[in-house]
């Protein structure tokens, strides 16, 4: 596919459309102005669909760190990285000097961090599943009930194949009569998983935040844990890492791209994600793409991405 570069005229500073990533990375060393120190790439929605990795990804994760850019990968997951990384093991993609990624951050580790500083209490209502439950082992921390928590750690829905975050309107009633804080350990609304749009935690966070409840949120797109990464980069490379050399990638609107923006990173888009639908799918014109994407950052008060791919490939 042959290279490709949009704007719409009334932007100052035009999004850019690459066919792959090569056209940002393999030309660094011709094009220093250019190049990236690093990258900070999303996870769910960029290297699978929570159902089978996407065709390509494995390689071009490959062809990036041998162009010697580190990876860091920024889950919103609400586990630790451990658990997140026996995961992406599932569908190959492994860490290491051969692997496909050199650290990965979640936002689990930041409510982890969170917790064990004993600030928000020993006893806490878990909301979500229980596949969620390595991210409070080996806390001092108990699982409690809505009567005698308290904190309430929300980590996504009971059964976010069936339930939307209207089923949890009157138990959070319940919640905030007791003035119970929040700690959303995912603020993501709604990810896809194999084609099919769920809600996650962060829906439910912020039905309790519109009802009048205290949440505290981790994760994208807040800046702790782009913090998080940069010291990751610092540990990998032995230097500190300026955030505007760092692409912070990912296919969340409101969360890699606000995030990365808010960091001070370049941001790239991968649109194929969870706006695909609204932005025309595949085979939308690049003007017709460019023209959505502007509605959308407008209508959610986003700064536009510096550039924009459909799929995470070389």
């Amino acid at each position: 596919m042959a290279k490709q570069t949009t704007s719409i005229n009334s932007q100052p500073q035009p999004v850019r459309i690459v066919s792959g990533m090569r056209e940002l990375f393999a030309a660094a060393g011709d094009a220093p102005q250019g190049a990236y120190d690093a990258i900070i790439c999303d996870v769910w929605g960029v290297l699978h669909d929570g159902v089978a990795p996407y065709p390509g990804v494995s390689e071009c994760l490959r062809q990036i760190r041998q162009q010697g850019i580190p990876v860091v990968l920024l889950s919103n997951a609400p586990r630790p990285a451990s658990s997140v990384a026996r995961h992406l093991a599932g569908f190959g993609y492994m860490d290491g000097p051969d692997g496909h990624y050199d650290r990965l951050v979640t936002s689990g580790d930041a409510t982890r961090a969170a917790m064990a500083g004993g600030y928000y209490g020993a006893s806490l209502l878990h909301i979500g599943p229980d596949r969620d439950l390595p991210l409070i082992e080996g806390l001092d921390v108990e699982c409690g009930t809505a009567g005698n928590s308290q904190f309430v750690l929300c980590t996504g829905l009971y059964d976010d194949e069936t339930e939307t975050p209207d089923d949890y309107r009157d138990p959070l009633q319940k919640l905030l009569a007791r003035s119970l804080p929040m700690l959303c350990a995912n603020p993501d609304n709604v990810v896809m998983r194999g084609g099919k749009q769920i809600y996650c935690a962060g829906a439910v966070a912020r039905l309790y935040a519109a009802m009048g409840g205290a949440v505290t949120f981790f994760g994208k797109p807040y800046p702790g844990v782009y913090r998080m990464c940069l010291d990751a980069l610092q540990e990998i490379t032995g230097r500190a890492v300026a955030p505007a050399r760092v692409l912070a990638a990912g296919d969340g609107l409101h969360t890699d791209i606000a995030g990365g923006n808010a960091a001070g990173m370049p941001t790239l888009f991968l649109s194929g994600g969870i706006h695909a639908e609204e932005l025309g799918g595949e085979f939308a014109s690049p003007q017709a793409l460019l023209v959505a994407l502007r509605a959308a950052c407008e209508k959610e008060k986003i700064k536009q991405p510096g550039a924009v791919i459909y799929r995470f490939v070389w």
